[in-house]
């Protein structure tokens, strides 16, 4: 495993890290034993949030005992002094520790009041390092340059533009740690070893992860053995993956939601991407179609766009997926040996 300096915090990360949402998904053992083999293998950063449900509660029933030797990064979405404090606290108590490696205000700018509470948990040794994670690059860009942040954590992979690297080059100038997130652009990225290869490539940039089953994580750990280098036919097919899926796709965050009709917006959104670059057949059960079925009951209220990090209109984007996803299902089952 390669080691890497995060930024001026003087913290040393894994140059694979740990992605940990998607183990909200697994039961307790199966997220303890893909946690360890993780931290056997020399990854040694860990980025979670109050809001993944029992993420942390899992890293640290996994990892609580060897504590001193992993960096702890999470996040609280609160934006209010009160509830920040009592994040905190929370994600302490759950994660199994004395305090926090590296707190992060979960998708929005704070105040100056919130940014002084964490400064404030600094000097009293609950939290070493604060950053901060952004969706806009507006936002992103006047973060770096605002001078008090010591990490940004973005979207960055090998669908990244020439914008997004020049962030990250402004990052490394201002001594700040990148963290990639949606480093296999939200689960649509199919050529897993030239994105590797991508990220890779940029020194400063910290991918992690998102990671719940042990063959997923065995599959980094090995293109991190091989020190994957970027070639020109790597380049060409992440150029051919961005020309596939422009920049108007929906990455399935999530933040669109809740949606008052109880549509899964953040699947619905880009089912014909998702059915077309993974195995779709959960995607056709009785269950699934119900779900879908789901969005003729959108009013258009129009909340979904508000929150939309990319500027997207969810409602108008599920209207197409329905019928896209309804042709596709008649289409199998015409296929289908009754």
């Amino acid at each position: 495993m390669e080691y890497i300096d995060f930024g001026k915090t003087g913290m040393k990360v894994s140059r694979t890290a740990f992605g940990a949402l998607p183990i909200q998904r697994c039961n307790m053992e199966d997220s303890a034993a893909i946690l360890r083999r993780a931290y056997e293998s020399g990854i040694n950063f860990y980025d979670t949030a109050r809001g993944y449900t029992d993420s942390e509660e899992k890293i640290g029933y996994a990892l609580g005992d060897v504590r001193d030797k992993i960096l702890i990064a999470t996040k609280t979405p609160s934006k209010d002094p009160e509830s920040v404090r009592k994040d905190l606290e929370t994600s302490l108590r759950v994660l199994n520790t004395g305090y926090i490696d590296l707190y992060q205000f979960h998708n929005y700018y704070p105040t100056d009041e919130l940014i002084d509470l964490v400064q404030g948990f600094i000097r009293e040794g609950k939290v070493l390092h604060m950053g901060l994670t952004l969706h806009k690059r507006d936002l992103a860009f006047d973060a770096v340059r605002s001078g008090k942040f010591e990490s940004l954590q973005f979207p960055f992979s090998g669908l990244s533009d020439e914008e997004d690297r020049s962030l990250v080059k402004e990052c490394e100038a201002a001594g700040m740690g990148f963290i990639a997130m949606k480093a296999m652009g939200g689960g649509l990225i199919q050529h897993v070893e030239a994105n590797f290869a991508f990220i890779r490539a940029e020194k400063n940039v910290l991918p992690i992860w998102g990671i719940q089953r042990m063959e997923e994580l065995e599959q980094f750990l090995e293109l991190e053995e091989r020190h994957v280098a970027l070639t020109d036919d790597f380049r060409q097919l992440m150029a051919e993956e961005r020309a596939a899926l422009g920049d108007r796709f929906c990455r399935g965050c999530g933040y669109c939601l809740p949606c008052p009709a109880n549509i899964e917006l953040n699947m619905a959104c880009r089912m014909d991407l998702f059915m077309t670059r993974a195995p779709y057949a959960e995607s056709l059960t009785p269950q699934a179609q119900e779900k879908m079925n789901r969005i003729e009951n959108c009013t258009e209220c129009g909340a979904c766009a508000t929150r939309c990090p990319y500027g997207l209109k969810p409602y108008e984007l599920i209207k197409t997926q329905l019928v896209w996803y309804r042709n596709f299902v008649a289409e199998h089952q015409a296929k289908t040996p009754q």
